[in-house]
């Protein structure tokens, strides 16, 4: 129940229609609150302040209707405008963005505006009366005109100019390709500083019993029942604390075989739990609980999922068709921010443990190793082909290498920068380019050869001469 909360909130909060809609609510109940305040007060009020007149019901009327009138049919106009904007932006930056401009607070808060104001007015318009005479115990009918409420729907409809100015900026700003790439940068940044290192029980107290690798004895697999997935979809959401919880009550080792991000199909085995004899009904479907998938990936734990995004942009703009390739270095900038930042953190241990130190989780954690990867080998064959491209991904590789303390890191990066070298001899025609690749490469592998040079790089920050 907790993952699929989780995940709803998660959705809800991304959603288009959820901050307008609390906003709509809001101005209805604002509706009520302003009439109720001019049936207890009167009209009586308006004598003492000079600067304010009253409102015949005819007047008031049309004050109403001109503001109700206008701003659905501005609510309508900048709606338009960010549907153009989005399916503009989208299919030159790629699909995947589309929640991103879904989940603008920005966007959200300015159709709300307009609806909320929308509403407000529909509302107070229906409390104004004209004074009528007819037969019967009410011979007579007061007029009745909600003065302070139709105040505070001016005020909205100002406000609701100030909003529409700062739309009107907040569009262009939205969909400029570096802001784009920046904001998804900043988002993989916050989520490597909330994922790692990972909550879901505690790695082993000796350093030298912590291992990365998830290999079980043969006996595991034996005693182990198969908790296999329902129905297809990308896992959203994996509770681990749930999981862990599950495993310390019923004295259970759970092996995950899916993480988020991954696509299950209905047979699919999502974990192992171990002894079988301990693994009830009951305990099978606390454990599918804790799993919960959908229709697409999501950043809900998935930071590759991030880093696809930056890499789809760069893939897009390096494309015959695009050719761009000052966005791609864009994004090869924040993800080496994002390289640099995993590189510093210490990588979740595969085997979890409780308090008592008692094995209780074995996972496929995700390691430095797999994101640098995720990341090179899947924008090796686009940069290779562009001489400006490829030269940077060489200095960002260097970067990278200089900042990681991990010797098996810079180890690792070494062989991409030499995959990238080769790939750029085969397709890169420019001799002086290549000679500057080649240069960057000398200096990769100095780095990781020559401690002393890498604490020279360190202090002060040059660590080739000249630029490409």
């Amino acid at each position: 129940m907790k993952a699929f909360l989780i995940t709803w909130a998660a959705h809800v909060r991304d959603s288009y229609w959820f901050v307008p809609s609390l906003m709509a609510v809001g101005a209805i109940m604002l509706s009520f609150v302003t009439t109720g305040i001019d049936s207890h007060f009167g009209a009586g009020w308006l004598e003492e302040v000079s600067w304010l007149y009253a409102n015949k019901p005819a007047g008031a009327r049309a004050v109403l209707s001109s503001v109700a009138g206008s701003m659905i049919t501005v609510a309508g106009v900048t709606f338009s405008m960010t549907i153009l904007s989005i399916s503009y932006t989208t299919s030159q930056v790629g699909p995947r963005l589309l929640k991103n401009f879904m989940r603008d607070t920005g966007n959200q808060f300015t159709l709300g505006v307009f609806i909320s104001t929308f509403l407000y007015c529909l509302m107070v318009l229906r409390t104004v009366r004209n004074g009528e005479s007819g037969s019967g115990p009410d011979a007579v009918t007061s007029a009745f005109v909600p003065h302070i409420a139709i105040i505070v729907g001016i005020l909205m409809a100002i406000a609701s100019v100030g909003v529409l100015i700062y739309f009107i900026h907040h569009i262009p700003e939205s969909i400029h390709v570096p802001n784009i790439v920046a904001g998804i940068g900043r988002d993989l940044n916050r989520q490597i500083e909330h994922q790692f290192p990972s909550r879901a029980g505690k790695p082993h107290e000796k350093k030298s019993q912590r291992q990365v690798e998830s290999d079980l004895p043969e006996s595991f697999y034996k005693t182990a029942t198969a908790i296999k997935a329902r129905c297809p979809g990308y896992v959203e959401f994996v509770d681990l604390d749930g999981l862990m919880q599950i495993a310390v009550q019923n004295d259970l080792v759970i092996r995950m075989r899916f993480r988020a991000g991954d696509y299950v199909t209905p047979g699919n085995v999502l974990m192992l739990a171990s002894p079988e004899s301990n693994v009830t009904d009951e305990i099978v479907e606390q454990l599918l609980a804790t799993f919960v998938s959908g229709s697409q990936r999501t950043a809900k734990q998935n930071l590759r999922f991030v880093f696809d995004q930056l890499i789809e942009v760069a893939m897009r703009a390096l494309s015959p068709g695009v050719n761009d390739p000052f966005t791609a270095i864009n994004c090869m900038d924040w993800i080496q921010s994002a390289l640099e930042n995993l590189a510093e953190r210490e990588m979740p241990d595969a085997y979890r443990y409780d308090d008592n130190q008692t094995l209780r989780m074995v996972a496929e954690p995700e390691q430095f190793e797999d994101f640098a990867s995720l990341v090179f080998d899947q924008l090796r064959p686009y940069v290779s082909a562009d001489r400006n491209a490829s030269i940077h991904m060489m200095e960002m590789i260097a970067k990278v290498a200089v900042s990681a303390s991990s010797e098996s890191h810079r180890r690792l990066l070494v062989k991409h920068a030499a995959a990238l070298r080769r790939a750029s001899k085969k397709t890169l025609h420019d001799e002086r380019g290549l000679e500057l690749l080649n240069e960057r490469y000398r200096s990769i592998i100095r780095l990781l050869r020559d401690p002393q040079y890498r604490r020279q790089v360190l202090d002060t920050g040059n660590w080739i001469g000249g630029r490409a």
